[in-house]
């Protein structure tokens, strides 16, 4: 994949059966929302319960995507803007779209910039699309000040400043 000036995550949750041309629509017209396209995405995710959907696995071949697939407890632990409890009543999390693409992004629901984009295919079956800017933050680290390197060793002992100042001074 060449480097996206807007890498983005998708969270993706759909009824069971729900075509693989519907989500593919939503997709697109979540993905318009945020300015990006198929080239920005860079990670996908979805609930463990849609990991044999048919027409996920089918979309995700077609684009060479990963889906992650995360239980509904980590799921339920992500907040979102819009949890749903029909949605929680059905998969055990009450929100499976925007949490998935949070955890895929790695970031806070700060950084989510298409909550919930529903579409409902023709035959009634319902997509949603999240979608999330990756983030940027790098791992903590603390950046250590350059230090000499010690003097090779020798067979002659260490003197502080003072004993090595009165041993110049002797010779």
């Amino acid at each position: 994949m060449s480097p996206s000036r807007n890498p983005v995550a998708l969270g993706l949750g759909c009824d069971r059966g729900t075509p693989m041309d519907t989500i593919a629509r939503a997709i697109d017209e979540a993905l318009a929302q945020a300015g990006a396209g198929l080239t920005d995405v860079r990670a996908v995710a979805s609930i463990d319960l849609k990991a044999d959907e048919a027409g996920l696995l089918a979309l995700a071949t077609r684009h060479g995507w990963e889906i992650v697939f995360h239980p509904a407890a980590a799921l339920a632990a992500v907040a979102v803007p819009n949890p749903s409890e029909t949605v929680r009543r059905y998969t055990g999390t009450p929100s499976v779209s925007e949490a998935a693409a949070l955890l895929a992004a790695g970031t806070d629901l700060t950084h989510l910039i298409v909550e919930k984009h529903k579409l409902r295919g023709p035959d009634g079956r319902n997509a949603t699309v999240s979608v999330a800017r990756l983030s940027t933050r790098q791992p903590n680290t603390v950046r250590a000040e350059p230090v000499e390197a010690p003097p090779p060793s020798c067979d002659k002992p260490v003197l502080s400043e003072a004993e090595g100042l009165r041993a110049n001074e002797s010779r």
